[in-house]
């Protein structure tokens, strides 16, 4: 890995009021906590249809560069692929952070590569960047109830319930990008995975 490269964590997301608190916009929710954390606030990126913040995790640690594409779920993986040019973020530094339907809610799963799931976001990202070796933060949403369209689903706040533990669960996914990104994914994985 390219030690001088920072890390590119992208939220995937839907930009707008109105998205905000859907199950789709759980990547931007872990950004935004990262963001808060680092002391860094998101400003308009000149170089991608995205809101980009920069900073360093910790005195001294790796430099991360998050994002908050804003071309709508579909067509994120134009606004990833500006942003990893300009950065020069080699793919193995990526990482993906978004909701996941064949996860139980509060499921923390992550993993390099794979296929996308049916997800739009993973699917643009993907066809972006020509390679699929990026890593994944899965945030587990679980199936739609009943007969629910999962489209109508994901576009949908979380219930009263799942909104009891969100916070936290949110702070749990940060945990777990920052854990990939100083310690590996293996070590990640065997943390984060347990519970």
């Amino acid at each position: 890995m390219t030690s001088d490269a920072p890390w590119l964590v992208v939220g995937l997301g839907n930009p707008g009021p109105e998205y905000a608190k859907h199950r789709h916009n759980v990547g931007f929710m872990v950004v935004e906590l990262l963001a808060g954390r680092m002391g860094v606030t998101f400003s308009r990126s000149r170089k991608a249809v995205a809101l980009a913040a920069e900073g360093r995790l910790g005195l001294g640690g790796p430099r991360l560069v998050l994002a908050k594409p804003l071309t709508y779920m579909n067509l994120a993986g134009g606004a990833v692929v500006g942003l990893a040019n300009f950065y020069k973020v080699p793919v193995e530094q990526i990482i993906a952070v978004h909701d996941e339907l064949d996860l139980p809610f509060a499921t923390l799963r992550l993993k390099r590569g794979g296929g996308e799931g049916g997800h739009n976001g993973l699917r643009s990202m993907s066809k972006s960047l020509g390679n699929r070796d990026y890593l994944r933060v899965r945030f587990g949403i679980g199936r739609p109830p009943g007969r629910q369209d999962p489209a109508d689903f994901v576009l949908s706040n979380f219930s009263g319930a799942e909104s009891k533990e969100l916070g936290f669960l949110v702070d749990r996914t940060a945990d777990a990008v920052e854990a990939v990104v100083v310690g590996g994914l293996e070590p990640a994985q065997n943390t984060y995975h347990a519970g």
